[in-house]
């Protein structure tokens, strides 16, 4: 039945698209906005409070419907499966923006790719501006973003589907990757408010499997030595590790060079000196290519492989379910 789900949503995803500001959307963005508003008064204990006010009755009520829906018709269940899915998963949800972006680069519209990398990308930080990004540097944040988006709107939600009873890990896992980035700075250097500390220590540990196994992915389906080797050696090009983690993993698949403009290493120890930690900077060399239109294209690719072998996997998995 998961697997049935799975492929349903996806279909009718590709047919139809959700629109980001749709009524379930809406609903859960203005009941977190809510809930900071009346519940932060810079206490961690309002945060935890008001992060199981949300996530915990919505996990709940996903399975409990399943639940009910099972009893009474099968067909019914896999219905509720296949719409909670339409809304938490999906390539479309980001794709149109990388998707324009390519079509511009393919025209030789950098301003074009620029406005619509900026717009995409001022959905987590608002200060962001690629108005002075060569093409090199459009191309590899748009990969950057990719990559991220299609971990956090297919992959994670795709194992929490799996994982849990019903749709009630798709919708904990979603819940928890917004709350994250909702009640979080974007500043990597300014400290957690005290009210959205939990929310990003709950999403990390919701995540610290399916982070990885992405990774794992994109190895299996790409440069598998390459990507080993980025993912041991390059995690200190980014302050999140889990972002480094599918980052680090997609350079060495894709065989493009990608990181952050500002980079950790030159500060790994106190005094400054990063011999004196036994750094290598030959080690620091990452393999790869500069990114170029070329690679949009080869990312695609990669995310698709990765799709294409967890569905086999599930496929599997319920084949041996059904005969086991």
């Amino acid at each position: 039945m998961g697997f049935l789900s799975l492929i349903i949503a996806l279909l009718v995803e590709q047919v139809r698209p959700l629109r980001s500001h749709n009524v379930a959307y809406n609903a859960v963005r203005g009941t977190a906005e809510a809930l900071e508003r009346n519940f932060n008064a810079g206490e961690k204990q309002q945060g935890i409070l008001a992060w199981f006010i949300l996530v915990a009755p919505l996990t709940i009520f996903a399975w409990l419907v399943y639940f009910l829906l099972l009893r009474v018709h099968p067909f019914l269940g896999l219905a509720w499966n296949a719409l909670v899915l339409y809304v938490t998963l999906g390539f479309r949800q980001f794709s149109h923006y990388y998707t324009d972006i390519q079509l511009a680069l393919a025209d030789n519209d950098l301003d074009r790719a620029r406005a619509l990398l900026t717009e995409w990308k001022r959905a987590s930080d608002p200060t962001f501006s690629a108005a002075d990004l060569v093409l090199s540097d459009i191309c590899r944040l748009a990969i950057e973003e990719a990559l991220v988006a299609s971990h956090r709107h297919v992959f994670g939600v795709f194992f929490w589907f799996v994982l849990l009873p019903g749709p009630s890990g798709a919708v904990l896992y979603r819940l928890s990757d917004f709350l994250a980035r909702r009640w979080n700075p974007v500043d990597r250097h300014a400290p957690l408010e005290p009210f959205g500390l939990f929310a990003k220590r709950a999403f990390h540990w919701i995540d610290w499997i399916p982070v990885r196994l992405t990774a794992i992915g994109f190895a299996i389906v790409g440069n598998f030595e390459d990507a080993i080797f980025c993912w041991r050696n390059h995690l200190h090009q980014w302050a999140d590790a889990s972002r480094g983690i599918l980052l680090a993993a997609g350079t060495g698949a894709l065989g493009v060079r990608f990181g952050p403009a500002a980079r950790n290493v030159p500060d790994v120890t106190a005094a400054g000196d990063p011999t004196a930690a036994g750094y290598d900077p030959a080690a620091d060399a990452m393999p790869g290519v500069e990114a170029s239109p070329a690679a949009l294209q080869s990312a695609v690719g990669l995310v698709w492989r990765s799709m294409l072998l967890w569905t086999l996997l599930l496929l599997l998995l319920s084949v041996a379910g059904l005969f086991g």
